[in-house]
């Protein structure tokens, strides 16, 4: 299995090379799930700004996304941002760290500007976590992440866990068949004892988790809920804690780049198998055999 990465690989590369030989810019691109990037210098070649537009911004916001960015970004996040874009980054070119490790590290968290921005409900839902468990009971707010068209992240914390709930939409049948059995893997490789820690994983069709039951959902086959237990010790450490949003951030991108991937490799063996058969009846075809023949008297015969 390939395990994609939380940071934008065009914002990375382009950032690189513009540091190190600066020039005019304007490219738009979007990510795996819609997000919009916008890369340009209005200004001036070293003043490089970088905007995104996110379909669930307000969302973000509500649950504190702002205060995430400022903390990350510090004074490269703008006040306002670009028009048609939620938020915007200046970067000056020129006081970019000069130091090789530094500035890699610079570019990486730029280019993680997403991820960051999706990590804030993440947070929230972890110090309320905490603060649940310090009083011994209750239960925190369900968050909605609408991040796409018809489908939500769904996280809320309570006393000892904190439960994140994909919705996704599988676009034909075989898509959902290969998600079942793909997902039934997660299930089964938890009792392997070298991974018994892993976070929990449920697995529904049609029916929503009880955690969200009571919302107002579209009802079919064509709809899967995949729920994640996170439990203390999967964000505890900081160190982990940032790995484990990163993590759990990709996983609607994961799960359908390896449904396509495993349809990909499964036509390429049909083609091969047939290609094989091709072969096999071109062998089996009878040569007819053609030449001339002559009689007693002399007379020739051509044979077909």
């Amino acid at each position: 299995m390939i395990l994609l990465e939380p940071h934008n690989v065009i914002i990375q590369t382009t950032l690189g090379e513009k540091i190190i030989k600066p020039s005019s810019l304007d490219v738009s691109f979007v990510d795996y799930d819609g997000v919009r990037f916008h890369m340009s210098t209005p200004e001036k070649k070293t003043a490089l700004l970088l905007s995104m537009h996110i379909r669930c911004w307000d969302q973000l916001v509500q649950y504190g996304a702002l205060d995430v960015l400022k903390r990350e970004y510090g004074s490269l996040l703008k006040p306002s941002a670009e028009p048609e874009y939620n938020v915007s980054l200046e970067i000056d070119l020129e006081q970019v760290p000069s130091g090789t490790e530094e500035r890699e590290v610079f570019i990486m968290s730029v280019a993680l500007f997403k991820r960051n921005a999706l990590a804030a409900p993440f947070e929230l839902a972890f110090n309320t976590q905490k603060q649940l468990e310090a009083s011994g009971s209750g239960q925190g707010e369900l968050m909605e992440i609408h991040y796409r068209d018809e489908e939500a992240i769904y996280v809320q914390a309570s006393a000892d866990r904190v439960t994140v709930i994909f919705s996704t939409v599988f676009a034909d049948e075989t898509d959902r068949i290969f998600g079942k059995v793909f997902l039934q893997e997660f299930v089964d490789a938890r009792r392997q004892p070298a991974i018994q820690n892993a976070p929990q994983v449920l697995y529904s069709n049609r029916d929503p988790p009880l955690e969200i039951r009571h919302l107002t959902l579209r009802k079919s086959e064509d709809i899967g809920y995949v729920t994640f237990v996170l439990f203390p010790r999967h964000f505890s450490n900081p160190t982990i804690q940032q790995a484990t949003i990163s993590h759990i951030q990709l996983f609607r991108d994961y799960l359908h780049y390896h449904i396509k991937c495993s349809k990909a490799y499964m036509h390429s063996r049909m083609r091969h198998r047939v290609a094989e058969f091709q072969k096999v009846l071109n062998r089996a075809k009878q040569e007819v055999a053609t030449g001339e023949k002559k009689t007693v008297t002399g007379r020739t015969m051509q044979m077909r």
